[in-house]
């Protein structure tokens, strides 16, 4: 029977990139894989078919021996590339992306097994107020985490020993094992990976090379930040298993509610509600500021509620740089309340004196809904 075109095979185009090549014949290894189509009889032949396919598109000089001569051009049989030696050996690199979730897990650290892993980031979660984002503050903060032991000085192994080399493994963390045609590399049962054993452990920290310790750290926290500011302080996390290299820890801000202001990046906004005589005769108020101090603002007569007053560069300081946002202040106008006898009579004076001029927006607006109904009854 005449063997099938490779890139039919791997379902490409003849014109694919290696990248093309090496992607396609993952997702089609993985799909046929023997172990996951043990009631498919059919699946070890398309993975063998899969293989020689790839063993020969991969390699430049093959491929363009294929390109010109199609299959004669490895008379003697391609499939004797597919599945000795070299083809274990070519396959090594790409076995943990395929197969590591369910043989076992990928290959720990490389080509050899260290002993040593990284420690876990953390997260810390701080609050602070908006002034201490707007100046910046040192705070002192608390931090329960893993710590390297110092009995051992992180080893894991009881003082005066130390670990050894895995008989299992010899050290490389993972061990081979061959079913049918093809070997698999999986984590080594003993060492778990490591490439090395305890056989005396730390009593201090049962061989882990760490204990859990509570430590005081010091965070500066610049001026500007935002509320969802992260900050990094490397090797601050989680000390690493075996010595190995300590996580880092993440703070995450979070702003307090301000019971003035609001904020909008660098901008600060204030709503002030002023009297109804201020806003008709115009004034002075006086209103604080983000920095801790007050500033006065001016009201022209005749201010209407919802207007803005922009003061610039009294907002916050823009992280790390000189710059800062304006400060908004938005009068609110308020409606006496609670009326005394001759409040009432005084403003009904003021009533009986208003003209359209007066009130110019809302005589404007009911003018215009008299009108829009007249029309309606025409």
């Amino acid at each position: 029977m005449a063997k099938r075109d490779y890139y039919e095979t791997l379902e490409i185009q003849r014109n694919a990139s290696d990248e093309d090549v090496k992607s396609a014949f993952r997702k089609l290894a993985k799909k046929y894989h023997p172990d996951r189509n043990q009631d498919d009889d059919s699946a070890e032949a398309k993975f063998k078919a899969v293989n020689e396919a790839y063993e020969v598109l991969k390699d430049s000089q093959k491929r363009a021996a294929y390109d010109q001569f199609g299959h004669a051009a490895f008379d003697g049989g391609p499939g004797g590339h597919g599945f000795g030696n070299d083809f274990s050996s070519s396959m090594s690199d790409i076995f943990d992306d395929l197969f590591g979730d369910f043989m076992g897990g990928g290959r720990p650290g490389g080509r050899r097994g260290t002993g040593r892993e990284r420690g876990s980031d953390l997260r810390y979660n701080m609050e602070i107020s908006l002034s201490d984002a707007f100046k910046g503050k040192s705070a002192k903060i608390t931090v329960p985490s893993s710590v390297s032991c110092e009995t051992c000085s992180g080893s894991g192994a009881k003082a005066g020993t130390s670990p050894t080399r895995c008989q299992t493994c010899g050290g490389m963390g993972k061990v081979r094992a061959s079913q049918g045609f093809f070997t698999i590399e999986r984590t080594c049962p003993n060492c778990h990976g490591r490439g090395e054993v305890i056989d005396s452990p730390c009593e201090d920290c049962q061989g882990s090379g760490r204990v859990m310790r509570e430590r005081k750290l010091s965070v500066s926290i610049p001026a500007g930040v935002e509320d969802g500011t992260r900050i990094r302080l490397a090797g601050e996390g989680e000390a690493g298993m075996h010595g190995g290299q300590s996580g880092d820890l993440y703070i995450f801000l979070s702003i307090q509610p301000h019971e003035f202001f609001q904020r909008d990046g660098a901008d600060i906004f204030c709503r002030v509600p002023i009297a109804m005589t201020t806003a008709a005769l115009g004034g002075k108020i006086e209103v604080p500021t983000v920095d801790g101090g007050r500033t006065r603002v001016t009201i022209p007569a005749g201010t209407q509620a919802g207007k803005q007053f922009r003061l610039g560069k009294m907002g916050m300081p823009v992280l790390r740089s000189k710059m800062r946002g304006d400060m908004y202040i938005q009068v609110e106008v308020e409606t006496p309340k609670s009326l005394n006898t001759k409040q009432k009579e005084l403003l009904r004076d003021f009533e009986d004196a208003s003209s359209e001029k007066t009130n110019p927006e809302s005589s404007g607006f009911f003018a215009r809904v008299k009108e829009f109904f007249d029309g309606k009854s025409d």
